[in-house]
């Protein structure tokens, strides 16, 4: 096993670790708050999950010698992002994550959840994603508007990556930020000196609560979007680079690695895609029995980065919210795009699919309970309705 580790695989692992924290963490952290956590309980979650992923990669990579690659849920936490707080508070929130994990957990060993949620129409999942998604990559407009000195050097960085290596926009859009966190804001008296006190890890328990609102509002749309968004398209990237493995395994370790993340703040640990493919690919090794250290180089960078999480977090917290929200939208412009593509690509379920979006988008709550579940349901009943309707027309 030692024998096939690699430079060009252990580097391949780095970059993909690098990317996958760099082009999201503001996303975790957004979606952490907005459902109520405070600053300390978001960095326990951060850690938490950098950590329950870098694990979960490094023994799924090296039990199968797959490039298993590992990522938290970016969907899952933009939606979290635009729930909005949920009554009873985090610990709510908790409770829905350890509701999530459970189902994922099951959705591995009881095939029939799982074709349940591959069975949701993929204009619908799309377009309740593309809603969620929404508010979020409004931000780095927002943030122009709020200060422009600010917030296009952060956009600009983006912009100008982008044309030259599209995987690298948003790491050069982070950068970005923080040099416009080093010349362009005014910290408050001893906040460096006070960095310090915060690189210890933040681990944060938190005792769960389970309501019915926390199961509908938060349960059920972060276990469909991480299932549908994340988990299923990772396994296509598996099988697309010749590794053809049982997904119900890997969909019941994830769900383990994210049920032990939850009381500490975690949402959602899945299968990962683009950086799959970059652990996946030739780069990693020409030699495809290879290429599972890259995956393992990356779950030891995970780890890393999770015990640094308070310290990330502290840093973060010094500028404006709307600078890192830009970054974390900037990093959800071209999921945006992909989703609100598919989701209305087919002209029969278009109808349908557009009642999900904006249902979803106007991020209205109704008892509690979040607009990605209303929007699903709304469209879902246009949808049913639709076909119904359909199905009654009888041939000329």
């Amino acid at each position: 096993m030692l024998r096939d580790i690699s430079p060009q695989s252990i580097f391949m692992g780095l970059l993909a670790g690098f990317v996958g924290t760099a082009s999201s963490f503001a996303v975790v952290l957004q979606g952490l708050a907005g459902v109520g956590a405070s600053p300390e309980q978001a960095a326990s979650g951060l850690m938490a999950l950098s950590i329950s992923m870098g694990l979960c990669a490094i023994v799924l990579s090296l039990k199968t010698r797959l490039p298993i690659s590992i990522a938290w849920s970016t969907p899952g936490a933009a939606l979290l992002a635009t729930s909005g707080a949920i009554e009873g508070g985090f610990a709510v929130a908790v409770g829905a994550f350890i509701v999530c994990a459970i189902l994922i957990i099951i959705s591995g060993v009881w095939k029939p959840l799982g074709r349940a949620v591959a069975g949701i129409p993929a204009p619908l999942a799309n377009a309740m994603l593309a809603g969620v998604l929404l508010g979020l990559c409004l931000a780095p407009v927002k943030a122009v508007a709020f200060d422009p000195l600010l917030g296009l050097p952060i956009v600009i960085a983006w912009i100008v990556m982008g044309r030259f290596n599209r995987l690298l926009a948003i790491p050069a859009a982070l950068l970005a930020f923080v040099a416009v966190m080093v010349f362009g804001v005014e910290f408050p008296e001893n906040a460096i000196a006070d960095l310090g006190s915060a690189i210890a890890p933040p681990v944060e328990f938190v005792m769960p609560e389970f309501t019915l609102t926390g199961l509908i509002g938060i349960a059920l749309p972060l276990f469909i979007v991480t299932m549908a968004s994340q988990n299923i398209p990772g396994t296509a990237v598996l099988r697309a680079n010749d590794y053809d493995t049982p997904p119900g395994p890997l969909f019941t370790v994830t769900g383990i690695f994210s049920l032990l993340s939850a009381p500490f703040g975690g949402h959602a640990v899945n299968l990962a895609a683009i950086t799959a493919a970059l652990c996946a690919g030739k780069d990693a090794h020409p030699d495809p029995a290879k290429r599972y250290w890259a995956a393992v180089s990356g779950g030891v960078f995970y780890i890393v980065f999770g015990l640094l999480a308070g310290l990330v977090t502290a840093f973060i917290s010094l500028a404006p919210g709307i600078l890192i929200e830009a970054v974390a939208g900037l990093a959800l412009i071209g999921a945006f795009a992909g989703s609100a593509v598919a989701a209305f690509k087919d002209e029969d379920g278009r109808e349908a699919a557009a009642v999900t979006f904006i249902v979803t988008a106007a991020g209205l709550t109704f008892y509690g309970i979040s607009g990605a579940f209303w929007g699903l349901l709304a469209g879902g009943l246009i949808y049913f309705l639709m076909h119904l309707r359909n199905g009654k027309k009888k041939p000329d």
